[in-house]
Order: structure tokens, then C-alpha cells, then sequence
């Protein structure tokens, strides 16, 4: 695989509260992809360097949002029932691709703030975490 930039990423889809999945790219302006492992420190009195274990797999994404309330496809539109009515979390299927690699995960978000900025923009940035139990895995 060749270097390259992260020009031309080719979609980044998010479930809606009824399960279909919404290209939401043209309003998300930056995006950040984190899959960490816990680690346990195993270091015995013996060792002169840090030994470790990683433990259970993680992952969220953090995005920035530009406001679009348009139907079925804008962002706001498709994040704003981040919670069913009774107050359980709904986990939505974020799907982002870029040069055929493609990274599926089910994820909780933790807030959808709206926030209106000094200059008179309107966007936002979401937090959303792993709920699936399922290992993050690029293919």
C-alpha cells in the first residue's frame, strides 16, 4: 500500500435511530479513529524494563460536525434521538472508508451538544465509545 493523504476519504455512514445507515461526511469537517487495548503491567523485581499484557480491546471516534437538520440525511437529523424516550443509550454503527480499508464499530455516544460559536457558526464535536463488545478491526 502507497502513502497518502486523507483527501478523498470515501464515506463515513452513521446509523439513525432506525438502523439505516446515513452518509453524514459532507458535514463532518475533522474525524479522529482510536482503537486502544488496556494494558497490565506484569513487570517482575527482576526485570530492568516495563513487561505488559494488553488486556481488553477499546475504541471511539471524536468528530467534529457542521449543523445540518436536513431530512434523513443531515447530521443533526440523524444524531438527535441519541437516546430513546425512556433514556436508554442507543449504540449506532459508525462506518468509515478510505482507499477500500474499512473500519465498522458499534458505538455508544456519551453527548450530542449543539454549540453556537462567537462568530456566528453552529457545529459541534461528538464523543462516541464501544458498545458492541466486538474487537475493532480494520479490513
Amino acid at each position: 500500500m502507497a502513502k497518502e493523504s486523507g483527501l478523498g476519504v470515501t464515506t463515513f455512514t452513521i446509523e439513525d435511530a432506525a438502523g439505516t445507515a446515513r452518509a453524514v461526511i459532507n458535514d463532518v469537517t475533522s474525524l479522529t479513529i482510536n482503537t486502544p487495548s488496556a494494558q497490565q503491567d506484569v513487570t517482575g523485581l527482576d526485570k530492568s524494563a516495563m513487561e505488559r499484557l494488553l488486556l481488553l480491546a477499546d475504541g471511539s471516534m471524536n468528530y467534529s460536525y457542521v449543523f445540518n437538520d436536513a431530512a434523513t440525511t443531515g447530521i443533526f437529523t440523524v444524531l438527535k434521538a441519541y437516546r430513546t424516550l425512556n433514556g436508554t443509550d442507543i449504540g449506532r454503527t459508525h462506518s468509515f472508508v478510505h482507499s477500500a480499508q474499512t473500519l465498522t464499530m458499534d458505538l455508544l455516544l456519551t453527548d450530542f451538544p449543539v454549540v453556537r460559536g462567537a462568530d456566528g457558526s453552529l457545529g459541534g464535536s461528538v464523543t462516541a465509545n464501544l458498545s458492541s463488545g466486538t474487537v475493532p478491526a480494520w479490513s
